[in-house]
């Protein structure tokens, strides 16, 4: 699951005058938006509004009738936008009336509780501080070695960690971060790590010292460090193309199935897939390194946000997996124990069926060409009920890393059960 915006401007991903000055993006007045459509002709005008204009901004698009789409609106697109809704009698209801000042609290927050104080899981962290604290970890844990999955555009590292308590363990791969203001994500990725660490909980210890981790915070590391401190709601990598226009969706750029489902071919786009499959650095390079590592990783598991959904292969197509049924049953048994300790409900199916086509992804290149049979996506906090989005408050980060354990637990248990870690 962002862009760069000024009042009147008519494109707000590619201006190239704001990306010149430096400037920070703004989103004073741009409001968001959950409508809901009644029959496939309002679904058809929201189709086009989403193509037509880079002025509405959908951060969750419903895919049939019925479902709802929260979409950001620019100040000067306001009254066209209303109008559309009222003739074509659109339902909808205003989730918030002013994004910026959510964002400005957010910062403001962040600068308060962070003055001083060591790295935790009460607010979210800039690359620079998750990095530091993987640099941490490797010194004060034997088992602990840093690793490095590749390199950005801008030339930083996709740093992380291989956790191995003995030789022989099947290899579990967390993603976090590919898309760069789902902050949950790497903020929780980092709280797995180090409950694989500290925690004394007997099943957690299990999963700890019986399996590899290859534990990745942050996949897509220049889009997150631009979503503090140039543009919150930035998804997609930095990598400038023609036009004054900048990046491609990490998460649809990968090499299986490539641009045939989901994805865009405007560099405008949000979900903008690149000009040819591994074109972004990232995804060429941390490609490259999961490779390598082919026949020792059994279970591939990203994280994104938002909806509380965990989602299985394939994207590209409704065709099922060969193992559709297994990676279903595991899905339910997952989402149930996810909803045990604070009633979080998930729900979960193949991606094309679930939410919407998407192809490219990491996680169904991962099943796809790596053989990795065990291969979902959770879609993290909030759900579709509230709206705090991308904007997560803090105290919601350990929460979502205590359930989102217990539910890594009961799938990876579940997952054992059918024999998929045997050597």
């Amino acid at each position: 699951m962002g862009v760069a915006f000024g009042l009147l401007l008519a494109s707000l991903l590619c201006f190239t005058a704001i990306e010149a000055a430096g400037e920070v993006a703004r989103y004073d007045n741009y409001r968001v938006y959950r409508v809901t459509t009644g029959s496939v002709d309002q679904l058809k005008v929201l189709n086009e509004l989403r193509e037509s204009s880079d002025s509405y901004i959908f951060l969750e698009s419903g895919r049939k009738v019925g479902d709802h789409s929260d979409i950001v609106v620019a100040p000067h697109k306001l009254a066209d936008f209303a109008e559309v809704l009222k003739n074509e009698g659109i339902s909808f209801r205003v989730l918030q009336k002013n994004l910026q000042r959510s964002i400005d609290m957010e910062k403001s927050r962040m600068r308060s509780r962070r003055s001083g104080g060591s790295f935790g899981w009460d607010e979210f962290y800039g690359l620079e501080d998750i990095y530091d604290w993987l640099d941490k970890v490797a010194t004060q844990f034997e088992q602990v070695d840093l690793i490095e999955g590749g390199h950005s555009y801008e030339n930083r590292s996709i740093k992380g960690v291989k956790v191995s308590y003995k030789s022989g363990n099947p290899g579990v791969f967390l993603e976090g971060g590919i898309h760069a203001r789902e902050w949950i994500s790497p903020a929780t990725v980092t709280y797995i790590l180090n409950e694989l660490l500290t925690s004394q909980d007997p099943a957690v210890r299990n999963i700890a010292e019986n399996y590899d981790w290859y534990v990745f915070p942050n996949a897509n590391p220049d889009g997150y460090v631009y979503t503090h401190e140039k543009d919150r709601m930035w998804r997609k990598t930095r990598t400038p193309y023609s036009g004054g226009c900048f990046g491609a969706d990490p998460n649809r750029n990968w090499g299986f199935h490539w641009a045939e489902q989901g994805t865009s071919n405007r560099c405008s786009s949000e979900t903008y897939g690149g000009p040819s499959a591994f074109s972004e650095v990232e995804t060429k390079t941390l490609s490259s390194y999961i490779a390598s590592l082919k026949g020792k990783i059994q279970a591939y598991i990203g994280f994104h946000s938002y909806s509380q959904l965990l989602l299985y292969p394939y994207g590209h197509t409704g065709e099922h997996t060969p193992n559709h049924d297994d990676l279903t049953e595991i899905a339910e048994a997952t989402v149930t124990s996810l909803a045990k300790r604070y009633g979080t409900h998930y729900t979960y199916g193949n991606v094309y069926d679930a939410i919407y086509p998407a192809s490219g992804s990491s996680v169904d290149w991962a099943y796809g060409t790596q053989d990795v049979k065990i291969a979902y996506t959770y879609e993290l906090r909030p759900s579709d009920d509230s709206w705090d989005g991308f904007v997560l408050p803090p105290s919601q980060i350990i929460p979502t890393g205590e359930e989102t354990l217990d539910s890594l637990v009961t799938l990876l248990e579940e997952t054992a059960k059918r024999g998929y870690f045997q050597n």
